[in-house]
């Protein structure tokens, strides 16, 4: 039963396989993907494929790999711990691929446990492979030295929208070696296994190279998803060795059932991974017990040796099973070999020097006070978790806190309450007991203040930048900015030099925070702005994003997303750097998604352009009030019983205006006021209403040309409307 069920499972994947051939425009091959998941697992065969169409790389692989074949086995002699640097270089974007050390730690303490034969369940392996685990006797530590001889931590941090995009390795390597937080330029394959982490490697969880098709970074490092490092944070148990997998390859060992196809794939008899106690398979991408899938092999040249039945070796960590926990001994050999061959360009990892440069096998000492915040922005009130990062060797820390409670700690990794809206600096100071060393974050800490009340206007107008308001701005490209070139109702909006900048970026602006917790079902919330944009090309893809929070901003959800078709339709493209001239330039939208898990008293909204190519955005008027959709920018609360039914015309306006309105109180006293944008008011005129329809005439003959805000009130209710002045 387990044999025919197994059949059925090739089948489906030999089918997935000649459905993909035909469809090419596929990115990810479903042959390739284990069970349950959306990627494929190891793509490193097919890189080695491309890389061998090179006919210089494809002759110095093949004499590489005959001088390998050839290599003694004294390599594999017992007792013998080669110790290989190691250094995670972290591609970010500043989302959840920047995974932390201890999940680093982690994936360290996974593949030394692996490679040294620690693993509990290897002591569980079908009968027909009991006491043939090996131990690699092969152990990795972080490196502490960089290239130039700088202390780090074993982690290499670079932000790039680079880690979203895993079409070119080498672009992404290439972004990590020159953008990292520590050193700028190659990091040696010969001094340092490098592992490159990111939230997208082309539709792979991992893929590296064996070893003999070159000697550079691009042909020596080893790329993996961040979902796929250890077993904790962003990974799980079921994706934790995905690093054991591709140190196989690195070390030169191939999938179970051969180097060339995707698991179920090869046929039996005609591919194999060179290696003898791993028995004939076509490859498994589920935890088949028992399969077999080349049974009953009669040619004395296959597996003469085998005296059982072959079974294949599904709990092997070359194949794509969820149940893999142990190499074989010829595996062992296979990979000490490469590990000690000059050949292999390797065998200079585990040298004496290249610990010392490294920093490897020495006592560790404190080299860098360093620290995290779980977030940088809260709202009043808000408790945040910092993370101590020093390294290599610290007993104590001395935390000062500005702004906060506590104001001091020597705790490891403390809590901090803040309870005051402002800006605040964090201090640690991290000893190894015998020297110190002190990091400090100027401005680190970002307190919102109070939430504003419904309704919310905001113009720009009496703005010059961002800096000193509650607003904040983030991102890796151009960054959005407070322009006085265009606005749609005054002089001023918020805008993107997107025209300068390349695809891939991703720019943020956030609101200050709104107090919703009065609105009802019956009201509802809206959220309302205007945008003015255009294409370079039809090609453009750029993409608007407006997400909110309801926990000051832990996380986010997208509530409206606007395309580049959508925001430009019906206009024409702009191959210059565009710059809005008119009203009909602009387009409103209205956002009235924002449901009651959102009605909460600290509402944040993120405004973010990811950059598809295209040209400049421009956002104003950003409102935020309890109602219906409105085209009207609503700054006031809805009248009371004492006034109602108030318009205002002409709009726009000449030399006058009137404000009509319906009294229900006899010798109401009221006042209509005249604001500019900035809210100065320019105008005042208090009346006497009476029962009835009530006319106010207004003169503007005293007003400049642009946009005002005018207001009926009675001193406990108000109705604004929005005039033109002409």
């Amino acid at each position: 039963m387990i044999r025919k069920s197994y059949t059925l499972i090739c089948l489906m994947l030999a089918s997935g396989l000649t459905a993909f051939s035909q469809t090419p425009a596929k990115t990810i091959d479903k042959g390739n993907v284990r069970e349950g998941e959306s990627v494929e697992y190891c793509t490193t065969h097919k890189k080695k494929a491309d890389a061998l169409k090179d006919p210089k790389i494809a002759a110095a692989y093949a004499q590489a790999q005959s001088e390998l074949k050839s290599k003694p086995s004294s390599g594999t002699e017992k007792g013998i711990v080669y110790i290989i640097p190691v250094v995670f270089h972290v591609l970010h974007n500043n989302g959840v691929e920047n995974i932390s050390k201890a999940q680093i730690d982690d994936a360290m303490e996974v593949l030394n446990r692996d490679y040294r034969l620690q693993n509990a369940d290897a002591a569980n392996v079908h009968p027909n492979f009991t006491g043939l685990p090996g131990d690699v006797e092969i152990e990795f530590q972080l490196a502490t030295k960089a290239p130039n001889g700088t202390c780090f931590s074993g982690v290499t941090r670079t932000v790039s929208a680079l880690t979203s995009n895993g079409s070119d390795g080498n672009a992404q390597l290439n972004a990590a070696v020159n953008g990292n937080d520590v050193y700028q330029g190659t990091w040696p394959a010969n001094k340092y296994l490098n592992i490159l982490v990111a939230a997208e490697i082309g539709g792979a969880a991992g893929y590296t190279y064996n070893p003999g098709i070159g000697t550079s970074m691009s042909f020596n490092s080893i790329w993996v998803l961040h979902n796929y490092v250890g077993r904790i944070g962003t990974s799980s148990e079921n994706t934790s060795r995905t690093l054991t997998h591709e140190v196989g390859h690195w070390l030169n060992l191939e999938h179970v059932w051969g180097g060339n196809n995707n698991p179920g794939s090869a046929a039996c008899n005609a591919d194999d991974d060179g290696v003898q106690d791993t028995p004939l398979c076509v490859g498994s991408t589920a935890c088949i017990v028992g399969a077999n899938t080349c049974n009953d092999l009669n040619d004395p040249n296959n597996w003469s040796s085998w005296t059982f039945d072959a079974v294949d070796n599904y709990e092997n960590y070359m194949d794509y099973s969820y149940c893999s926990k142990m190499f074989t001994p010829n595996q062992v050999t296979r990979m000490r070999n490469a590990i000690t061959s000059s050949t292999s360009g390797r065998s200079n990892l585990i040298t004496a020097a290249n610990h010392l440069a490294t920093g490897i096998n020495m006592p560790l000492t404190l080299c860098k006070a360093q620290f995290s915040a779980e977030k940088t922005t809260v709202c009043v009130g808000e408790t945040l978790n910092f993370s101590d990062l020093s390294y290599n060797l610290v007993t104590g820390w001395s935390w000062t806190f500005a702004g906060g409670t506590p104001a001091t700690s020597t705790s490891q990794n403390p809590s901090v309450t803040y309870s005051t809206p402002g800006v605040y600096t964090v201090t640690l100071q991290a000893t190894d007991g015998g020297s110190s060393n002190t990091e400090t974050k100027t401005a680190y800490i970002t307190v919102l203040p109070q939430s504003n009340a419904l309704p919310y206007l905001e113009t720009f107008e009496g703005f010059t930048a961002f800096a000193g308001t509650d607003w904040r701005v983030v991102g890796t490209g151009q960054k959005w900015e407070v322009t006085n070139t265009a606005g749609h109702t005054g002089t001023k909006s918020v805008k993107i030099n997107n025209f300068s900048q390349a695809t891939g970026e991703s720019d943020q602006f956030y609101s200050v925070p709104f107090d919703l917790s009065g609105i009802t079902s019956t009201t509802g919330a809206t959220l309302t702005f205007r945008y003015a944009y255009r294409k370079k090309t039809a090609a453009n893809t750029d993409i608007l994003n407006v997400s909110v929070t309801n926990n000051c901003g832990e996380t986010f959800a997208l509530r409206k997303s606007l395309t580049a078709s959508t925001m430009s339709s019906g206009t024409t493209n702009t191959t210059s750097a565009f710059t809005p001239s008119s009203q009909a330039d602009w387009k409103t939208v209205h956002v009235t998604n924002i449901t009651s898990s959102y009605w909460v008293n600290n509402l944040v909204v993120e405004f973010e352009l990811e950059s598809g190519g295209g040209n400049n955005v421009y956002i104003d008027n950003i409102n935020i009030y309890a109602g219906p959709s409105n085209d009207n920018l609503v700054t006031s609360l809805e009248e009371n019983t004492d006034f109602a039914n108030v318009s205002l015309y002409p709009n726009p306006a000449d030399n006058e205006f009137q404000v009509v309105f319906n009294s229900t109180k006899e010798s109401n006293e009221m006042t209509v006021v005249v604001k500019d944008l900035s809210g100065k008011i320019v105008q005042s005129h208090a009346i006497i209403a009476n029962v009835g329809t009530n006319e106010v005439y207004v003169s503007t003959e005293a007003l400049s040309a642009g946009a005002y805000f005018v207001t009926l009130t009675d001193g406990t209710s108000s109705k604004t409307m929005q005039l033109i002045r002409r």
